[in-house]
């Protein structure tokens, strides 16, 4: 069985993502999205929250959604995971992925990286902004799932 890691914070997940998925589940047998917990970040949604929002978001079979915390190879080898999804919208993302890619190669040379890109309509598209519009009261119904758009109003309501 082909089994690939497609990690993110996913805070929150966004119809490029969900893109992305769906084009490696059409290469794997099994995708794990994993969310990604990093002390690092300020979170807008708890670990929990984003493992919910994307189980409710993603309807294809042979897709879960877990946890991770920890290095990325270390889940990929518990895990059985033979590859590493990325997405890459712009030239400006290559960069950063590629550093990424490399080091996680150093770490284990048995998990490869693959990198997928979106639909052109989801190019522009990232978690951020969509935090950032959703504050300011605007509409991110085009942009993220349904249970997204709700749970971002609750958020950021009163």
């Amino acid at each position: 069985m082909r089994r690939a890691i497609y990690p993110g914070s996913f805070d929150p997940v966004t119809n490029g993502h969900l893109d992305v998925i769906e084009r490696a589940r059409k290469l794997f047998d099994e995708v794990i999205v994993a969310v990604a917990i990093n002390d690092q970040k300020q979170p807008v949604f708890t670990p929990n929250e984003r493992v919910t929002m994307l189980q409710d978001a993603i309807k294809a079979r042979g897709v879960h959604v877990a946890p991770m915390s920890g290095l990325l190879v270390d889940f990929a080898a518990a895990a059985n995971a033979c590859a590493v999804i990325r997405g890459l919208r712009a030239i400006s993302d290559f960069e950063f992925e590629f550093q990424m890619a490399l080091m996680n190669r150093k770490l284990d040379s048995r998990v490869e990286t693959i990198f997928l890109m979106p639909k052109e309509e989801y190019t522009y598209l990232s978690s951020r902004i969509v935090k950032e519009i959703a504050r300011l009261g605007g509409d991110v119904s085009a942009f993220v799932p349904r249970p997204v758009v709700e749970a971002l109003a609750n958020k950021f309501r009163g």
